[in-house]
């Protein structure tokens, strides 16, 4: 098939598999060497693969960018309207040649699924080539055919099983050997269970949304209660896995869905399988080979104390021993604040925040009494204790997976005598997609931050 350059800028007609695949490639490499071009020779930045889903080395909001990142983050975006332009619409053309929903094209945003979206597109055949793919088929066709029984219940079971046994591979792999906890894991494998295992559910004939929706749930399901089994995770990180996990496997199973309904025989082709199943290890694999850069990320957390600054200030460089937290998450076994000891005085003095795993070491940077305290940290305790089957169980996660870098107390006087008392953590935490992790981190933080806060006021108060 011809193209014609004008051809990239049309919304009607259709494309062929070969083209759509030839288009995008060239046209991701072009772009990306581009922006590497851009973002190292005029802005100084460094730019990577990942940096298309963190493009700065800091968490910020829009209204929080600094002058330079505005100019820096505009001008990428402008670069790349062309080439969204021209992915959306070779996109569209691409689905109305399978016969699949026109608005699956809006899959061609979503972080690391729309790298499956496109290997799908590429290589599922187009209406035309329908009859030939039906009634044909190769050895992967007919070895599934004999794997999969036709009935409701037995297609279920060896989708259930052969998804289960792939995410266990998989998550063996990147936890184990690559030590990832990233977008391969979070993202692309229940994206490719949800997908993977409607395609196998609808083999021999086609099945409704409620019951692939089902089975994609109980694919993700079975491989959380077999890692839990296995001793490979324990409950906490499963349970705050799983909101993100669902949405995406159901996302999956409603693009599988439409794949059968649309193409029976075309819905389990073996070829579009493997390379869904295949892309999950290469999206680990690449974040192995190239880490994403690690925003650090800020939380801050404030109360108002019925005592002067003064008066505050001895309670917030150490504090005494915390009563045992009624807070259920610190129950389920996040780690909590104790007390807090400080070695020296000034500048270079030692804070030891002992928390229910440890402790955090903590060097004074700056010390103004009683206006603020700065303080550095340089060993951080384990972020949580996992609750598993067996004793002795420590997941990677928990080494070096959140890391708090430094913290602040800042006491500012009230009109009528009082101390607003703020507390802030600068930390890094090392999951993807890190927006989503940053929502269970920084509120975790938070309710560290108000035990604190509360304790130090009620010593204050009750001292005053």
């Amino acid at each position: 098939m011809s193209l014609r350059l004008a051809d990239l800028w049309r919304w009607e007609g259709t494309i062929n598999r070969g083209t759509y695949l030839l288009i995008g490639l060239a046209g991701f490499a072009v772009k990306h060497n581009l922006d590497r071009f851009l973002a190292s020779w005029v802005f100084g930045r460094p730019w990577g693969l990942f940096n298309y889903w963190i493009p700065l080395d800091r968490a910020a909001q829009l209204t929080e960018l600094k002058p330079d990142e505005a100019l820096f983050l505009a001008t990428m975006v402008l670069l790349a309207l062309p080439f969204i332009y021209i992915g959306v619409a070779l996109t569209v053309r691409r689905l109305r040649a399978i016969g699949l929903p026109l608005w699956l094209a809006a899959l061609f945003f979503a972080p690391v699924v729309n790298l499956f979206f496109f290997l799908l597109l590429s290589v599922l055949p187009s209406k035309t080539a329908l009859t030939e793919t039906v009634s044909g088929g190769g050895r992967g066709a007919r070895f599934l055919d004999r794997l999969i029984p036709t009935s409701v219940a037995g297609s279920a079971a060896v989708s259930l099983l052969l998804t289960l046994l792939f995410g266990l591979l998989v998550v063996l792999l990147g936890t184990e050997f690559l030590d990832q906890y990233g977008w391969g894991l979070f993202v692309g494998l229940p994206f490719a269970q949800g997908l993977v295992s409607v395609l196998l559910y609808a083999r021999h004939e086609r099945r409704g949304w409620g019951s692939c929706l089902l089975v994609s749930f109980l694919s993700v399901l079975f491989t959380a209660l077999a890692l839990l089994a296995l001793a490979i995770e324990g409950v906490i990180c499963i349970l705050m896995a799983a909101p993100l996990a669902v949405i995406l496997a159901a996302l999956g199973a409603t693009l599988g869905y439409f794949i059968q309904k649309h193409a029976l025989r075309l819905s389990t082709n073996p070829a579009a399988m493997l390379l869904v199943a295949l892309g999950v290890p290469g999206v680990m694999g690449l974040e192995a080979l190239e880490p994403a850069p690690v925003p650090l990320f800020e939380v801050s957390t404030a109360v108002e104390v019925d005592a002067p600054p003064e008066a505050v200030w001895a309670h917030v460089v150490a504090f005494t021993e915390i009563p045992e937290p009624d807070d259920w998450l610190f129950q389920l076994g996040i780690a909590y604040p104790v007390r807090a000891e400080i070695h020296g005085q000034g500048v270079g003095a030692v804070r030891y925040c002992r928390f229910s795993t440890g402790s955090f070491i903590e060097p004074i940077e700056i010390w103004d009494a009683p206006r603020q305290l700065k303080f550095g940290v340089v060993s951080n305790p384990a972020p949580m204790q996992e609750w598993t089957l067996y004793n002795g169980v420590h997941p990677a996660h928990l080494d070096n997976f959140l890391v708090s870098r430094g913290g602040r107390f800042l006491l500012a006087p009230l009109a009528d005598g009082r101390t607003r008392l703020e507390g802030t953590t600068w930390y890094h935490h090392h999951m993807w997609p890190a927006a989503y992790w940053q929502l269970w981190s920084d509120a975790i933080i938070h309710r560290i931050h108000r035990r604190v806060l509360q304790h130090v006021k009620q010593q204050a108060e009750s001292r005053r």
